[in-house]
């Protein structure tokens, strides 16, 4: 019988101590994740716990979970002071998100587990003291030997470059990363970063916010494409908006052209961006100011290039208020879309917690996407599904509160489809709007 692997890096697990590489901001850090079962019978899983020297810090934990269901696990499994990652393994389809919260209910941020390593992974953004934003980041070994792993961050506009290790990490294991203390770097450094090692790995980034006190999250890249497709772009919605982040992951310079798709929210068309980007460059594109103004937007946009791949990721913020709030999520590739998507983690009146997932049509045709709602696992409720008619290159918003929601409490998961073979990603985001805290996460949808 195939065995399926995927790997989950835990950021930094500490329930009652400073985790080491985000001690100087005063942060104490925990996780919990959920494993969602794509298979057509229950999945029976494993789920291996390694530190960051290789070890493993309790035995295998053996768990079964119903076919198109989802199962939660927070409190993880080890004890107070675990800092490492997770491999879970399974005789079904299997894929993850993991949570990680900073201070609770202070920071929270959302990244995706991954199927495999490869030997280069790009970071699009990497900062050290922009506006009182600074990064971290783990790097896991997904292959069976020990993993010599290099960084190099690439110059930022001061014209410095660093180069960090190697750094030998174990199979299983993850490696921190903390830009905060690299001096080096110098007092502000906005730039990107290429990880490379001699096995297979996977990392993920936290953008945590010292002056704006919230936290976003987003997982490395594995290969680029001459396309990419952003399912939530926003201005002036409610106080939020994005912010692209644009990496060319290729060899030779390349024009990047951001085009911004159908407005959902009214007649402001805003204009193609355009930048020219080194190998291993990056840039920031926000939609704030300039012809952004006061205009509201909320739709979808489509990155293009003139031959080199690219990769890209989403910062959504809100900076005013009494709270500050920050999420991220992983632009996705349409040549790797299909016509379904999952999503593990789909809540409504959870404590507080709701759910919005945005789906974009990134095919040639239009299509009719169906979103339907697993099981239950917290209540009686069973949501009717979803549906809408998309164009190429335009999204869709179902809100998992108000309306037929109300009162009602639901936690489970989602699968949407695409009528006619039609291609779509989509991603899902988890608010807790009355939390005194930053309790704004983002995954990005499992094509399957």
């Amino acid at each position: 019988m195939k065995k399926f692997s995927i790997l989950l890096i835990l950021a930094l697990l500490a329930a009652f101590i400073v985790a080491p590489g985000a001690s100087a901001q005063g942060i104490t850090y925990t996780s919990g994740f959920q494993v969602q079962n794509l298979g057509g019978s229950a999945a029976n899983i494993v789920i291996k716990y390694y530190n960051q020297d290789g070890s493993q810090p309790i035995a295998d934990v053996s768990d079964s979970i119903p076919a198109g269901s989802s199962k939660t696990y927070f409190p993880i499994h080890t004890a107070d002071g675990f800092n490492g990652s997770v491999v879970v393994e399974g005789d079904q389809p299997i894929v993850a998100i993991a949570n990680t919260l900073g201070n609770n209910p202070q920071y929270a941020a959302s990244t995706e587990s991954f199927a495999a390593g490869a030997t280069k992974i790009g970071l699009p953004l990497i900062m050290r003291g922009n506006s009182g934003y600074y990064t971290w980041f783990n790097v896991q070994n997904a292959g069976s030997s020990d993993a010599s792993v290099t960084v190099s961050y690439i110059p930022g506009s001061d014209g410095s470059a660093h180069v960090e290790g190697p750094v030998t990490i174990k199979p299983g294991a993850a490696q921190t990363f903390d830009q905060r203390g690299m001096g080096v770097l110098g007092a502000k450094f906005v730039c990107s970063a290429v990880v490379t090692s001699d096995q297979p790995v996977v990392a993920t980034v936290m953008q945590v916010g010292e002056t704006f006190k919230n936290m976003l999250g987003y997982n490395g890249f594995i290969g680029g494409s001459s396309e990419v497709s952003l399912p939530l772009v926003m201005a002036n919605n409610s106080g939020f908006f994005t912010g692209i982040q644009v990496q060319n992951v290729g060899s030779s310079p390349t024009t990047v052209t951001i085009d911004y798709g159908t407005n959902t929210a009214g007649s402001f068309s805003p204009t193609d961006d355009t930048v020219t980007l080194a190998a291993d460059e990056s840039a920031t594109f926000l939609q704030s100011g300039g012809q952004w103004g006061t205009n509201k937007y909320i739709g979808s946009a489509t990155i293009s290039t003139t031959g080199e791949d690219v990769v890209a990721i989403v910062n959504q913020v809100k900076l005013s208020g009494a709270v500050t709030l920050g999420t991220a999520y992983n632009g996705f590739d349409p040549g790797k879309a299909t016509s379904k998507v999952s999503a593990p983690l789909i809540m409504a009146n959870n404590s507080g917690y709701f759910t919005g997932v945005q789906v974009m049509n990134v095919g040639s045709s239009p299509t009719t996407v169906t979103g339907t709602y697993g099981p239950n696992i917290a209540g009686t409720y069973a949501p009717p599904p979803e549906s809408a008619t998309l164009q190429p290159g335009d999204s869709v918003t179902w809100i998992q509160n108000s309306g037929p929601w109300t009162g009602k409490k639901y936690v489970g998961s989602m699968s949407v489809s695409a009528s006619g073979g039609g291609e779509i990603v989509a991603i899902a985001n988890q608010l807790w709007p009355a939390a005194p805290g930053d309790q704004f996460m983002t995954y990005d949808g499992f094509s399957y």
